[in-house]
């Protein structure tokens, strides 16, 4: 193994002076931390081990497609009322809620109302969500209002003159956007904390964090304000605040969606998916959202799925559980839900198969290394000049990435699609799915999470989810039961690439 040599910390040239040094302290500290971990990963990669075409890469490890097997049930995800009812429903449920006013930060009940006429008065269905009331994470441009990306930046942007891809696609499919929602600053907090709007509360227990960063598409949809929202994940940021909210949550193949029109975060990372009430919803929201795209360049060229999950029959289907061990972070009571579901699957006749842990810590560390150095480059010249506008946690984030080499960045990358590799075919081995903790527990206190051991909340909470952004592949969120006092856990069905299908098929096995 080669040895470390603990670099000399240089503040950044771009750091300015107004930067507090506890913030540069930390943000050094992280970055060596993560250095080391990739020295150590990369010690074996040679000159030839270079930095391939990671979406083509996914492509050729592609889960098999689904073709014949019977006629695929085509389902429509319309409520049952009016689109006007459902919307007024909606309305009714946000003015009603202890959570309304911090879930959404802006909402156009007026515009909505408008739409859903129009739909009852055609007399016809409008698509796969005809009729749906959908919230949208404020980080995605919509025309006639002004994304706030969840900062004090952003306060005097212009309106949209158009919508973002994944907005355009949902009002084709007939589905009726509300407003925005909360989100945790520039989507730099798993927990929901936002310094500028107040944390993200959970429906459940307001004294619990919603999750994030997708914070206000959980407390939506978790609150019963809404059926469905769209949100992003670049760590967990669905499936964190799904799992705690208790809800469905998708984070989609890496560029299976869209992002034309949405917030970058970390361009290598960054997933646009739905939280949903149920399984079917999620599936018909990612089918509509999915596709090649022209304003997208890097969006893979696949279609679509057809829908033909619905035809797989549960002794058709195999899971990976990989063995825990016995310190690794995670709560009895989500032990014994993992527990739960695998029994849960065998009694409706799937195949679970004893697999190998992938090593979390290092992936995490890695995702760790590509979300900070891109979104230093994205954040440089703005925290240059104005670091006083962005909250502590965010900014200490960010800096990470200006105390990173552009070796480690690279060798992060080189090393992708080697583990990716290894992940198909050690631990999913063959199976359709494998099947982890979503978080290592219930929901953590929101005082926990704004505390001076805030950073260390940071790590614990993504431990089970930041890895599978690094490998690109599909995870589902899933309720798996509840915890202490009764508060949501969530399970993660984890496919290989291209593989969301399958894990819906399963996800509605444990759902049903």
């Amino acid at each position: 193994m080669q040895s470390y040599t603990k670099p000399t910390r240089h503040r950044p040239a771009d750091a300015a002076s107004r930067i507090p040094e506890k913030d540069l302290d930390t943000a050094s500290a992280a970055a060596r931390d993560v250095s080391q971990t990739l020295l150590e990963a990369a010690a074996d990669l040679q000159m030839s081990d270079f930095d391939i075409d990671f979406a083509g890469m996914l492509q050729t490890l592609a889960a098999a497609p689904l073709t014949g097997g019977g006629e695929a049930v085509q389902s429509r995800a319309a409520p049952a009322a009016t689109s006007a009812q459902a919307v007024q429903a909606s309305l009714a449920a946000i003015a009603a809620s202890p959570l309304g006013s911090l879930a959404w930060r802006q909402v156009n009940a007026e515009a909505a109302l408008r739409t859903a006429h129009t739909q009852d008065a055609a007399g016809a269905v409008h698509g796969a969500l005809h009729g749906v009331a959908t919230g949208l994470k404020d980080m995605f441009d919509y025309t006639g209002h002004a994304a706030q990306w969840g900062s004090l930046l952003r306060q005097h942007v212009p309106r949209s003159q158009r919508d973002a891809t994944v907005v355009a696609r949902l009002r084709a499919a007939g589905a009726i956007p509300l407003g925005m929602l909360h989100m945790s600053e520039f989507a730099l907090s798993p927990t929901g904390l936002n310094d500028h709007l107040g944390p993200g509360r959970n429906p459940h227990d307001a004294e619990r964090v919603s999750g994030g960063s997708s914070s206000g598409c959980g407390m939506a949809v978790g609150a019963g304000h809404v059926p469905l929202a769209i949100g992003s994940d670049t760590g967990g940021s669905i499936r964190l605040p799904a799992g705690f909210c208790g809800v469905v949550g998708l984070k989609p193949t890496q560029y299976r969606v869209s992002r034309a029109g949405a917030m970058p975060l970390a361009p290598s990372l960054d997933c646009i998916g739905p939280l949903a009430c149920s399984v079917e919803l999620c599936a018909a929201a990612f089918t509509v959202m999915a596709g090649p795209d022209p304003l997208d360049p890097q969006c893979l060229p696949v279609p679509a799925p057809t829908g033909q999950w619905r035809t797989l029959s549960a002794a058709s289907l195999s899971v990976a559980v990989p063995h825990l061990p016995e310190d690794a972070p995670i709560s009895a009571d989500m032990r014994r839900a993992l527990q739960c579901t695998v029994g849960l699957l065998k009694d409706r006749g799937v195949t679970c198969i004893p697999a190998k842990l992938p090593d979390m810590a290092l992936l995490g560390k890695l995702n760790a290394i590509l979300m900070a150095a891109e979104s230093a480059a994205l954040h440089r010249a703005t925290l240059h000049q104005h670091p006083e506008c962005y909250g502590g946690q965010v900014r200490r984030r960010i800096l990470q990435g200006l105390f990173l080499d552009a070796t480690s960045y690279y060798d992060a990358l080189r090393l992708r699609t080697r583990l990716l590799h290894r992940f198909v075919a050690e631990t999913l081995s063959g199976a359709d799915a494998c099947l982890l903790p979503t978080a290592s527990g219930v929901a953590p206190l929101v005082s926990d999470t704004i505390a001076p051991t805030q950073d260390h909340v940071v790590a614990q909470v993504t431990y089970w989810t930041r890895s599978m952004n690094y490998l690109g592949v599909p995870a589902l969120a899933v309720p798996a039961g509840t915890g202490e006092q009764r508060l949501p856990l969530s399970v993660q069905l984890i496919g290989p690439p291209l593989g969301e299908e399958y894990l819906f098929a399963l996800g509605q096995l444990l759902e049903t």
